[in-house]
């Protein structure tokens, strides 16, 4: 069974709905959860919001933190998670954004990628460093880091 599979099938078990915010990976969660028949009582909806403008308007990242902070980090990350988790009414939401590259910075290489995942009142943020491995293993390594996440807190036990 896939890893998208499994999400879905633990989503399921919890009675949860899932929504993605991808920035560098373009929808590639939203789309290794949808390549599965089924997928739709779990899966709500992906927002891809590439720009500043659409994580503002899509999933309300504050002006100031993009500006403080830039799209690649833990606050942006965060807030686009939790955006996604209000605007879609569900139970998680994970988000992505980083730098798939080329056209990397010093302060942020390309591989480096925050992950933000919401649910219930808790919004947590990881930064995975992937490294120099081209555009699209960042992008294939980030979305599969997703789902792994997803995957991870539907199978922490109910409270």
């Amino acid at each position: 069974m896939s890893l998208a599979a499994k999400v879905l099938e633990a989503a399921r078990a919890k009675g949860w709905r899932i929504a993605t915010a991808e920035s560098c990976t373009g929808g590639m969660v939203a789309a290794a959860l949808t390549d599965i028949a089924g997928s739709s009582d779990v899966f709500d909806r992906g927002f891809v919001t590439y720009s500043y403008g659409s994580k503002q308007d899509m999933l309300g990242v504050k002006p100031a933190s993009l500006a403080a902070h830039g799209a690649v980090s833990a606050e942006v990350a965060r807030e686009m998670a939790r955006g996604a988790l209000r605007a879609a009414g569900v139970e998680i939401a994970v988000a992505i954004t980083g730098v798939a590259g080329p056209g990397a910075s010093e302060s942020k290489p390309e591989g480096m990628v925050w992950f933000g995942i919401a649910f219930g009142d808790e919004t947590r943020a990881e930064l995975v460093e992937f490294g120099a491995l081209g555009r699209k293993a960042v992008r294939e390594a980030s979305a599969k880091h997703a789902l792994e996440m997803l995957k991870c807190v539907l199978d922490m036990p109910s409270s």
